[in-house]
C-alpha cells in the first residue's frame, strides 16, 4: 500500500502533469492573448462574465463567486480595469453598501475584439490537441474533482 504522504509513480505523473500543463498553458494564452488584444486573462475573464449579464454588469460578490477569486485578487483587478478604462462601478440601489461593476463602451469593445481571437487561440492549443474521448473524459475528471471539493466542504473538512 502507497503511503498517504507519498505519491506512486503514476499519481506524480497525472499530478505533477496536470500542474504543468495547467501552468503552461495559462501562460501561453495570456502571452497571445496580450499580444491580439492588450487584454491579460484575468482582463478577459472579468470582461467575459460581464458581458453575458442581461445588463453587462454584476455586484462585486456575484462576480467574484463566479470567478472563483478571492476578494483581495478581485477587487485590485477591477481597479486596474476602472483606471484603463474598461470597467466603471454603479451603486447597488437594492443595497446602497454594494455596488456594481460594469462595461464601460471600451470594455464591451475589448471583449468583443478579443474573444474570436481568443477562442481561436483555445482551440490551436488545446481543444484540437486532444481527441473528442479524451476531452470528454477530462469534463468527466474536472466534473469529479469539483464534486469532490463540494462534499468536502460541505461537510467542514
Amino acid at each position: 500500500m502507497t503511503d498517504p504522504a507519498e505519491l506512486s509513480e503514476r499519481e506524480r505523473r497525472a499530478w505533477h502533469g496536470f500542474l504543468t500543463m495547467q501552468e503552461d498553458v495559462r501562460r501561453h494564452l495570456n502571452r497571445q492573448l496580450l499580444q491580439d488584444s492588450g487584454l491579460s486573462l484575468p482582463d478577459y475573464a472579468v470582461l467575459s462574465t460581464l458581458a453575458v449579464q442581461p445588463d453587462e454588469s454584476l455586484r462585486v460578490f456575484e462576480l467574484r463567486e463566479r470567478l472563483r477569486w478571492e476578494k483581495s485578487r478581485l477587487t485590485h483587478q477591477i481597479s486596474r480595469m476602472i483606471s484603463r478604462g474598461l470597467l466603471e462601478r454603479r451603486t447597488c440601489a437594492e443595497d446602497t453598501r454594494g455596488s456594481h461593476v460594469a462595461l464601460t463602451p471600451q470594455g464591451r469593445e475589448s471583449i468583443s475584439k478579443a474573444t474570436p481571437l481568443h477562442l481561436g487561440d483555445v482551440r490551436r492549443t488545446f481543444l484540437d490537441a486532444v481527441s473528442p474521448r479524451q476531452l470528454d473524459a477530462l469534463a468527466a475528471l474536472s466534473e469529479a474533482v469539483l464534486e469532490n471539493i463540494r462534499e468536502r466542504e460541505s461537510a467542514g473538512d
